[in-house]
């Protein structure tokens, strides 16, 4: 079961992976879940914040910052330093 909710993780894009996950630690924040669920559901949260982290990397390796030359004109790209 819990591959199969990797899986299907895997699939989310970032936007539904954050919604589903700020769900999950509203739901667990309330209090009024069982143990076993709330086990179940914390794991998938795990899961579904390795997503959003992935995806996060990904988009970060993408972007890239734009130079400009000394009147201030873009004059190309280069990538984005992230340290």
């Amino acid at each position: 079961m819990a591959e199969n909710n990797n899986a299907d993780v895997k699939k989310l894009n970032f936007e539904r992976a954050l919604e589903e996950l700020e769900s999950i630690v509203k739901r667990l924040e309330d209090g009024k879940v069982a143990l076993e669920e709330s086990v179940t559901i914390y794991e998938r949260g795990e899961a579904l914040k390795r997503r959003c982290e992935e995806l996060l990397r990904q988009a970060e390796a993408r972007v890239d910052k734009i130079t400009t030359d000394a009147n201030g004109q873009p004059a190309g790209t280069e990538p984005l330093d992230v340290q």
